[in-house]
């Protein structure tokens, strides 16, 4: 009997337990009229069990429809899965989807008999994307936004270059990435997609949200950016929708009284400027304005300049000066018979690029060897000298040792012997993953005199030089440049680049201070060996000047 009791459906036992509070009363059958109290209450069972089924029938129907979407969607993923997360829109919806949207499902179905997937779906979701996962995604294509000057409208009907997967974002992504930056007190980027938001509604796309949520945002978010009589306009139009709305009500009080303030402001400027007009002369009118001052270009405008493959461009008398060769580094022994072909990038700092310097069988096995190790990159903190994470390094990154592999030892022979530099006093090969909209905004590689403790643990020196592989083609975004004189080098698969961070004197070279643009759409893989001052001594002797 027990065994049956189990096995029966959750709405029978549903009705045996409430029949069963109703026999506490016992005697029922002494009296029609407690009878028939019974029958009403039965009455009312039979309805909430119909009510259960048809609420169970709408949530099996809502949950078939979700897995109908998200089995074609993995198919297609799965297919391509670097090509398909290098579309940033892609990523951010699978750290939406695995932290907020199977949630939701979690909880609609939490109450289903199928204890194997409830389990499984509890125990995976331990090991999914969190909050932070979410909003740092979000983040960076609000980044990429502006990096690339890229409108809403734009990324929402993912119509990016290169991209393989195309990807519309919904009204509620919109919302979401307006609402992440709403929490930053960013209300540029919330109206941008609030706007979007409310766009798509305005299309006819259907959705959980309303127009009145929506507006309410984007209203606050322009009166912050001081622009009353826009946020006044939507205030008029969330008002339409719900007239009660208490707080809309109340801004459109405050926004009109705001405007006639500043109206009557403007009037008394108005009266006080004919004054001063009066009094002025022809020769003060007549006077010509000094001219603003030329001030350079911030960095971060050119860096975001570069990237995008603007900015400073190289004369053509300086251009006429880079060469493409054949190298074998002072008839090395290793690559008389077969040099390598190398070109110049940049000269001043020297720039050069090794072309076909590493094989695909080499890349995936450096992958393959990295992808278990990879943690978020760090960088040392100058001050206190901890390594730590930082929100202008978007990276994971792992170390590999000549000795734990014989390909990773080839690897390291092959850069000495182009260099002619020793490897023995190198820091290990790192590998780095680029993630959505990763980048490291503009730094050196070698230690500053404020920094005279950079590399103290290492007992090597100073860095003295960087060599670069890019390990994969990016599709868009992603290049190395180097702010401070212009030059902008392009990911290429299976090649690498080559610079010294330090003159002959030993002195830094600051022109070296690079960055590494944010990937637009594709997955950036590169690999880098930093190359210190110790052993170096005779294969590239000190001098005094710096020149030489």
């Amino acid at each position: 009997m027990l065994s049956l009791r189990m096995e029966l459906p959750c709405w029978c036992l549903l009705l045996l337990s409430c029949l069963k509070s109703l026999s506490a009363h016992n005697d029922f059958f002494t009296s029609i009229g407690q009878m028939t109290d019974l029958l009403y209450t039965e009455k009312d069972l039979v309805t909430s069990l119909k009510d259960y089924i048809r609420a169970e029938e709408n949530k099996l129907e809502q949950v078939k429809r979700w897995a109908d979407k998200l089995d074609s969607l993995t198919a297609t993923a799965t297919q391509d899965p670097e090509g398909f997360l290098g579309h940033p829109v892609n990523a951010f919806k699978l750290m939406k989807r695995l932290n907020t949207e199977w949630g939701d499902l979690e909880s609609l179905v939490l109450s289903d008999t199928t204890d194997g997937f409830i389990s499984n779906l509890t125990i995976q979701r331990q090991h999914f994307p969190t909050d932070e996962d979410q909003t740092g995604a979000a983040k960076a294509l609000l980044r990429l936004q502006d990096t690339y000057r890229l409108d809403a409208n734009t990324i929402s009907i993912g119509d990016l270059p290169g991209v393989k997967h195309k990807s519309l974002m919904t009204v509620e992504d919109c919302y979401e990435l307006g609402k992440i930056a709403y929490s930053d007190v960013d209300y540029y980027h919330t109206e941008l997609w609030m706007a979007q938001a409310l766009k798509q509604l305005d299309q006819g796309e259907e959705s959980t949200l309303d127009k009145v949520t929506v507006l309410d945002y984007l209203s606050y978010a322009i009166y912050q950016q001081g622009e009353i009589d826009r946020a006044l306009e939507y205030t008029k139009r969330l008002l339409e929708l719900d007239p009660e709305h208490q707080r809309a009500n109340g801004n459109l009080k405050y926004f009109e009284f705001q405007l006639e303030k500043q109206r009557k402001a403007a009037e008394a400027e108005g009266e006080k400027q004919k004054e001063r007009g009066k009094r002025e002369t022809s020769e003060k009118k007549k006077k010509p304005k000094k001219k603003a001052s030329n001030q350079l270009i911030p960095e971060r405008k050119k860096y975001e300049m570069l990237c995008r493959g603007e900015g400073i461009r190289m004369t053509p008398r300086r251009e006429s000066r880079l060469f493409c060769r054949y190298y074998d580094n002072n008839r090395n022994p290793m690559y008389v018979l077969a040099p390598v072909r190398q070109q110049d990038e940049w000269d001043r700092p020297y720039i050069v690029r090794f072309l076909d310097i590493i094989s695909d069988k080499e890349i995936e096995r450096v992958k393959q060897l990295a992808k278990p190790r990879l943690r978020r990159a760090t960088i040392s903190n100058p001050i206190t000298g901890v390594l730590e994470t930082a929100p202008y390094r978007i990276s994971k990154s792992a170390w590999l040792t000549g000795y734990e592999d014989p390909m990773i030892e080839k690897i390291n022979q092959r850069i000495e012997d182009l260099t002619g530099l020793e490897m023995d006093t190198a820091e290990e090969l790192q590998v780095a993953n680029y993630g959505v909209g990763g980048q490291y905004e503009p730094h050196f590689d070698f230690g500053r005199k404020d920094e005279p403790d950079a590399f103290k643990e290492l007992g090597t020196g100073n860095r003295i030089a960087t060599w670069l592989f890019y390990m994969s083609d990016v599709a868009a975004g992603g290049a190395t440049v180097f702010p401070d004189v212009g030059a902008a080098v392009w990911p290429q698969k299976g090649t690498a680049v080559f610079w010294y961070n330090l003159f002959p004197s030993g002195e830094g070279d600051y022109s070296t201070r690079h960055a590494a643009c944010p990937v637009l759409v594709g997955n950036k893989w590169v690999s880098n060996k930093w190359i210190h001052e110790r052993g170096q001594e005779w294969r590239r002797p000190c001098a005094l000047n710096e020149t030489e």
